[in-house]
């Protein structure tokens, strides 16, 4: 009780919504004009029934995806089930806007594509010109500590960073006076060498040998070894 207090689960809806109010406004012109992007509007929504914070721009959901170690892929890929709430939304939605809709997307950690499990989904359906809108959200939050544990994962410099932290934290723990008598802040540095070298080959292997990927590679990417 007093971790959930300390550390309140991340509400990944409301983090989207953050960095959506932090973009510019969204003009509903640019939904409907053009028709360039790759993602066509298949789907034809009465725009003055929308809530307009429940449009996102490709963009925004990409952050919220590569901050978190997140994807967003085709509802066809998801193995989990969607909720009766969820069902209803979508029959509402088609009922107000007198169409059938179609296209939708899951935002979702990697598991959810491979594994039924709970965790904190999020179900949109494509407007046209790379916008979503949020339909509905289910399951329970993220972890508090999500987006910190996602952080190494973002780049390869984070990585290391993150690599020279730990073998750092690692380094200090370890009781080099084992190692000789007379310690000295060189016996440290070359403890914390041997440390590094050992952590970076444990992350490399894991890397390799399970075959993942940072971040921004893997948030639209349909593969399990990415």
């Amino acid at each position: 009780m007093m971790m959930t207090k300390l550390f309140p689960p991340t509400q990944i809806d409301q983090i989207l919504q953050n960095v959506a109010q932090n973009a510019d406004a969204i003009n509903l012109g640019n939904i409907t004009d053009g028709q360039t992007s790759k993602i066509q509007n298949t789907n034809n929504f009465d725009f003055d029934q929308l809530e307009s914070h429940r449009i996102f721009h490709l963009d925004q959901i990409k952050k919220v995806c590569v901050d978190y170690r997140l994807r967003f892929l085709d509802l066809k890929y998801f193995k989990g089930n969607i909720p009766k709430e969820g069902i209803e939304k979508i029959t509402q939605l088609e009922k107000e806007h007198q169409t059938s809709l179609d296209g939708f997307k899951i935002m979702a950690p990697s598991v959810l594509f491979r594994l039924k499990k709970t965790d904190d989904p999020l179900l949109f359906v494509p407007l046209g010109n790379n916008y979503f809108y949020l339909v509905h959200k289910w399951g329970n939050d993220l972890s508090f500590f999500r987006k910190v544990w996602a952080w190494p994962f973002k780049n390869i410099w984070n990585l290391l960073m993150a690599v020279l932290f730990v073998s750092f934290f690692a380094t200090l723990l370890t009781p080099y006076q084992i190692f000789t008598k007379t310690p000295t802040s060189s016996t440290f540095w070359m403890l914390y060498f041997f440390m590094f070298k050992a952590i970076a080959s444990i992350v490399l292997f894991y890397g390799f040998a399970l075959g993942k990927n940072f971040n921004p590679a893997i948030w639209n990417n349909r593969y399990d070894k990415t």
